[in-house]
């Protein structure tokens, strides 16, 4: 049987496997038990991803949460961040996102969410473990039984909260022709009304919200060979990719060049440090570009452990001004503690109407790095013991243990660190040439 990972990403599993409508049923009890600690009768908002096992896991954790106190209000197929968003319209006690992110069909998860929208802490998933597995539930009478309703107003909210924060005439002045590839997830609906609205010409692939992803959903270089050929083919600005929560954007340039999802995070920072000055935070395993970007600005980065719930807090504590993942994920605080596309889709146009350069154009202006990252078949407990190793054997330069162990060496580094997501560990190096990344990769490999 396939491991059930419950980490600061909440619950991830395979379905029929390690996640099964019983699991969801028992953490939608879990989770309201919890919320009743300090509410008598809360509300959890929650959504979904397109994919086919979604209404599934959603019902079924709806059921257990009501059977436990709690109340529903459906929000049906929306992203990520549109849970975010709406969980602190609504006044909610917490969010929870029917999602796998970027795994294949097979997986799907729980991801859930404090009331301001940020995903919940380490102390907090550790408590809603421990009484997972305590069975430690409420069990609601018929006069205390959780209540169900339906929400119709997110993508709009979301799409206009975006919005306000950029000056739309200008853009819509360029007419830019934008091909984007949103996996047959939940980016397919709110997508096409952002993009209208910034006067886009939109050529879309794979935008029916029907969760049959028409290639490996993960936003990398390998599965999206078909948005790259499409940008070439329609002359198009820029190309850009979801994943299937749409909480990721990956970036093909206007040659029909994937330049990657690190590029995704740098550009939005460029574009914010440009109008104002302020602290970046990122987690351990982004690229180095940021902190070039933000010493050409005279700021400041600060770096988390991976997880899009220990960047946003850190980001809360700092009062940071923008801030991310190198996996594509950007986080601005001004629409919400949560990685987030559609700002991110906004930020790269706006950045591309006031520098008047093309996407090409602004990453050659970004030192550039070569980085490599490989996936490890690697138990946790295993995991560790290998992190330990590592620190020992490069003791001299300080290793960063925050997440894993990283090593810096300058303008290179290299990290090892167990997957929050999948039961497999990452190594991750980068350095100025590819040589000098895969040395480092090969040094570790050694011990």
């Amino acid at each position: 049987m396939a491991e059930l990972i419950i980490s600061v990403s909440g619950v991830r599993g395979i379905i029929g496997d390690s996640l099964t409508g019983q699991v969801a049923f028992d953490f939608g009890r879990t989770l309201a038990t919890h919320l009743r600690q300090s509410q008598s009768a809360p509300a959890i908002v929650i959504g979904r991803d397109s994919r086919r096992s979604g209404p599934m896991i959603l019902q079924a954790f709806s059921a257990g949460a009501m059977q436990a106190g709690a109340s529903i209000i459906d929000l049906g197929i929306v992203t990520t961040p549109t849970v975010g968003l709406m969980t602190r319209f609504l006044k909610a006690a917490a969010g929870v996102v029917i999602t796998a992110s970027h795994n294949p069909a097979p997986y799907n998860g729980i991801k859930m969410l404090q009331p301001d929208g940020i995903a919940l802490s380490a102390s907090a998933i550790a408590e809603l473990k421990r009484r997972y597995f305590a069975k430690d539930w409420f069990c609601a009478d018929i006069d205390t039984i959780g209540h169900y309703a339906t929400e119709s107003r997110s993508h709009a909210h979301h799409v206009q909260t975006v919005l306000q924060y950029f000056d739309t005439r200008q853009i819509i002045q360029k007419r830019y022709r934008v091909v984007l590839d949103s996996i047959n997830g939940a980016g397919s609906i709110p997508s096409p009304m952002l993009l209208g609205k910034l006067g886009v010409e939109l050529i879309h692939l794979n935008g029916t919200a029907d969760g049959h992803f028409a290639h490996t959903p993960e936003p990398i270089r390998e599965n999206l060979t078909g948005l790259c050929e499409a940008v070439i083919k329609h002359r198009a600005a820029v190309g850009f990719a979801q994943d299937p929560d749409a909480d990721r954007l990956a970036i093909v340039d206007e040659n029909g060049r994937y330049i990657g999802e690190e590029y995704t995070l740098a550009l939005c920072v460029l574009n914010r440090l440009m109008k104002k000055k302020g602290t970046v935070v990122c987690n351990l395993s982004t690229s180095r570009m940021i902190d070039d970007l933000a010493a050409r600005f005279g700021v400041s980065v600060i770096r988390t452990p991976v997880g899009e719930a220990n960047v946003a807090g850190r980001m809360l504590q700092e009062n940071a001004l923008i801030g991310g993942e190198g996996n594509g994920g950007v986080i601005d605080l001004r629409v919400g503690p949560i990685r987030d596309s559609l700002m991110g889709m906004a930020s790269i146009l706006e950045l591309l109407t006031i520098t008047g350069k093309t996407i090409s154009q602004l990453v050659a202006e970004i030192p550039s790095y070569s980085v490599i990252k490989q996936k490890m078949d690697v138990d946790r407990a295993s995991a560790g013991i290998f992190a330990e190793k590592i620190a020992r054997r490069f003791a001299d330069y300080q290793p960063d243990l925050q997440d894993g162990v990283r090593i810096d060496f300058g303008d290179s580094w290299v990290q090892f660190r167990p997957s929050n997501t999948e039961p497999i560990a990452r190594l991750i190096a980068e350095a100025r040439t590819h040589e000098r990344a895969q040395k480092l990769i090969d040094d570790v490999l050694a011990l």
